[in-house]
């Protein structure tokens, strides 16, 4: 498909058909101080908490209640004990015996807090040699979670029993810092990952399905775990133009955020006479002026309806990601939004986006009801 022109900034949700018209306006901010705000997330494995996110930033994780009518509740606040801990990331996840939902939660020190809802650690995981810098909770088995890091690594944990079980690295793995990694939303087995190096592979765990079992009934201290080291992905796509920092998937398609102010969403092509080698066929281009900082983040709704994503300005793009070609369902500014959104989260409907700002303010906008 070829790529659509730049939307004009100026682009309001009133020039848009009815059918992909929302508008949205601010009901909620709050400044949790002069720390940058680097993520925020919904729950999305609990249909009981779903109106429950997490953000993360500076040595602080706090977590709050997303009210219907358009307010936010704090519930817990948490302060790394390490004044020089900070969190770059966080997700939801679960211990099976508990009834409440957990955070992970890792950023520069390399160690990955689990917390329960009254912000208590209640495990710490440790292992990378490297800031993390994104974690995502399998969809089906929310009790496994993995770990992108600076060290060039991912891995696997298991938060109930505190063991990495498996270690994405060697001769196939990544060759830099490892900015994001996202499950296959049905593939059971797969997860894809991007790194510094302008390189996204694909790995499977199927092989070690009975290694990851074995890691629910160990009694033993974690630490003599066999942790397994996945050397060898599926397959790796290089976009060789710009550093991949941000994917998940779209079905069997993969949407990225790359540092050219733009989301791609592709499927790989396999190369001929080059095994575990793919090209990116792209289906659509969604452009997103000023956002070519790093360690801008997207989110989605969780029918993956929509995206949304912030840029350098302090503004909010939201793409159709059913419409083709694509179509820009609006722009969200406020005159007293000015700094960069690290990162935004939509509710499981996408009528709620929240956005993590680089000057500390948290940003709700909700669709306007008629």
């Amino acid at each position: 498909m070829s790529e659509i022109s730049l939307w004009n900034e100026s682009l309001v949700a009133g020039s848009l058909t009815p059918s992909n018209q929302k508008s949205y306006e601010v009901t909620k901010r709050i400044h949790e101080g002069k720390k940058p705000l680097c993520s925020v997330v919904f729950n999305f494995i609990d249909p009981r908490f779903y109106n429950f996110f997490v953000t993360a930033g500076g040595n602080g994780i706090n977590m709050y209640n997303c009210l219907e009518d358009g307010g936010i509740s704090s519930l817990h606040s948490y302060t790394d004990e390490d004044k020089e801990e900070s969190f770059y990331t966080a997700s939801w996840t679960c211990i099976l015996l508990e009834r409440n939902p957990f955070v992970a939660a890792g950023g520069l020190k390399g160690r990955i807090r689990v917390l329960n809802l009254q912000n208590n650690i209640i495990k710490t995981l440790v292992g990378h040699q490297g800031s993390v810098n994104e974690i995502k909770t399998h969809p089906m088995i929310p009790q496994l979670v993995l770990s992108a890091s600076n060290d060039g690594t991912v891995r696997l944990w298991n938060v109930e029993t505190g063991i990495c079980v498996l270690v994405f690295a060697g001769s196939g793995g990544h060759e830099s810092a490892v900015l994001s990694v996202d499950f296959h939303p049905y593939d059971m087995h797969r997860f894809v990952s991007c790194c510094m190096k302008t390189t996204t592979k694909v790995w499977s765990m199927k092989e070690f399905g009975k290694h990851v079992d074995e890691s629910f009934t160990w009694k033993d201290d974690p630490k003599t775990f066999q942790t397994q080291v996945v050397q060898f992905p599926v397959f790796t796509a290089s976009d060789r133009m710009t550093i991949v920092e941000c994917n998940c998937w779209v079905g069997d398609y993969i949407l990225s955020k790359s540092m050219t102010d733009k989301i791609l969403l592709w499927q790989p092509q396999l190369k001929e006479n080059s095994p575990g080698e793919v090209t990116l066929d792209v289906l659509c281009r969604y452009p997103i002026p000023k956002s070519y900082l790093g360690h801008i983040k997207f989110s989605c709704d969780l029918p993956m309806n929509y995206v949304s994503i912030g840029n350098q300005k302090g503004k909010i793009y939201v793409w159709d990601l059913k419409t083709r070609p694509p179509v820009l369902i609006t722009v969200l500014s406020h005159y007293q939004s000015k700094s960069v959104i690290k990162q935004t989260a939509m509710s499981t409907d996408g009528n709620t986006i929240l956005a993590a700002s680089e000057d500390g303010t948290l940003w709700r906008w909700d669709v306007k009801r008629v």
